[in-house]
């Protein structure tokens, strides 16, 4: 090649350069626009543009954005300190494609990792729930037998909802972790990268999975505990070589407490004449049979279940230590016989199932004063032998219509017509249409 060639080669036109002033404009406008899109476009109202240009166009691209275009976000590495914290999130293990006994498995993994040793483990999860959250992080603080200062998730809605326009931890959330005095975190909203540790993990866990799975031959298991086992096997392998990191870890990090988080705690309690029972420095209704007798309480994370002998008598939720829980329907058939024992009750307030039948009673008040309690009492008690939410509509209705509630007004909105059961009759078949059916069968089926 000449030297005049070559300076005749490096003045060549570029086929962009009459538009490319339009294309910069666009790419300004929209930094989203790719090459293939903007290529399109041209040939669309040029037959001069062709998809064989299509690589010089990128390369243009390419280079503006390099020179022109917009800061990229940068994400900063963590200096990570032994126990400081723990990570969870799920990861979706379709890809894998998994059978267990011939039929498709679709699942996720529960991931949890200490960031600073990279130990990790792993439990199959079918949802993205409270329960499944909880159970993961419990599952996994029992198998590395120590607790760290922290523990870091996704803005999942199991652990993270909205208090206004800042999301804060739900107290079901905040409660587990204070049982095992972990301090919760979250990433900011939009920002993954925040929980980076096991965001990488999931994709070198997933990885490995799938080139045993390659070896293995095959993806088919016999069972889910099959399935787990071989996940199983695949976290041991991983873990071995983080073993000495693990042991600084180990040296910082607590002990996990004597008690599990939702290992009942049992008390034994008397009811008093009151119908009520003192459990966990809370106080409860129970049904009025019980009254006198020694009854056994198991006290959960979250619900106290009530047993006499060995019978569940009642579940509740649990309250916490101060708190109490008043039920209406253990003692409203009490109240209608004794009225005015309504007044000066000392959990009154706690009689009003919600705000719509504490209007009603006022009301019954206002243009009542001589029958209020008679009144509320009977709607009261019909609501716990039928349906308060349908007494509580029924209340409405009436409330607004500007007028008094009572007992058959509201037994008249809520009256539910059966209707008449229709006469059905199936009459006797004849056996002798049996032995036609079987003079159809082949001999040999006769025979059998």
């Amino acid at each position: 090649m000449t030297a005049e060639t070559v300076k005749n080669s490096s003045k060549r036109t570029d086929v962009f350069d009459g538009v490319w002033s339009e294309l910069e404009q666009l790419l300004v406008s929209d930094p989203g626009l790719q090459a293939k899109t903007l290529m399109q476009m041209l040939m669309d109202r040029d037959d001069s543009f062709q998809w064989s240009h299509l690589r010089t166009l990128q390369r243009r691209i390419r280079d503006w954005r390099a020179l022109k275009g917009a800061d990229n976000d940068v994400k900063f590495r963590q200096r990570h300190q032994p126990g400081k914290q723990s990570q969870s999130d799920w990861t979706h293990c379709d890809e894998l494609k998994v059978t267990i006994d011939g039929a498709p498995f679709s699942h996720m993994l529960f991931h949890f990792m200490l960031p600073y040793s990279r130990w990790e483990t792993a439990y199959i999860s079918f949802s993205e729930s409270y329960d499944n959250l909880v159970s993961g992080f419990t599952r996994a603080i029992v198998e590395l037998g120590a607790v760290p200062e922290e523990h870091r998730t996704d803005n999942l809605t199991a652990a993270v909802t909205s208090h206004g326009s800042r999301p804060v931890f739900t107290e079901r959330w905040q409660s587990v972790l204070d049982h095992y005095g972990v301090r919760p975190s979250r990433n900011n909203p939009g920002e993954s990268h925040e929980n980076g540790s096991v965001e990488k993990s999931h994709h070198l866990l997933k990885s490995e999975l799938d080139q045993a799975l390659r070896l293995r031959q095959s993806r088919e298991f016999a069972s889910v505990a099959d399935y787990e086992r071989f996940i199983r096997r695949m976290l041991d392998k991983r873990n071995r070589g983080r073993q000495a990191r693990l042991t600084e870890e180990m040296a910082v990090m607590k002990d996990p407490p004597a008690r599990a988080w939702n290992e009942a705690v049992e008390e034994r309690v008397v009811v008093n004449a009151f119908s009520l029972v003192t459990i966990g420095k809370a106080l409860y209704t129970v049904p009025s049979r019980l009254i006198g007798y020694e009854l056994r309480a198991l006290v959960y994370a979250e619900v106290v279940r009530v047993f006499f002998g060995n019978t569940l008598v009642i579940e509740m939720p649990k309250q916490q230590p101060g708190g109490k829980r008043i039920n209406y329907r253990h003692l409203v058939a009490h109240l209608v016989r004794k009225p005015g024992a309504f007044v000066g009750y000392i959990f009154r307030d706690d009689l009003f199932p919600s705000l719509t039948f504490r209007k009603a009673y006022d009301r019954l008040v206002e243009s009542k004063p001589e029958r209020a309690e008679k009144e509320y009492l009977a709607i009261l008690h019909h609501a716990a032998m039928g349906s308060e939410l349908d007494v509580e509509a029924a209340l409405e209705l009436l409330l607004g219509a500007g007028g008094a509630p009572s007992l058959e007004a509201v037994k008249e909105l809520t009256y539910v017509s059966v209707g008449v059961l229709p006469d059905i009759r199936i009459p006797v078949p004849e056996l002798f249409t049996y032995d036609e059916l079987l003079s159809f069968l082949p001999q040999a089926h006769k025979e059998v």
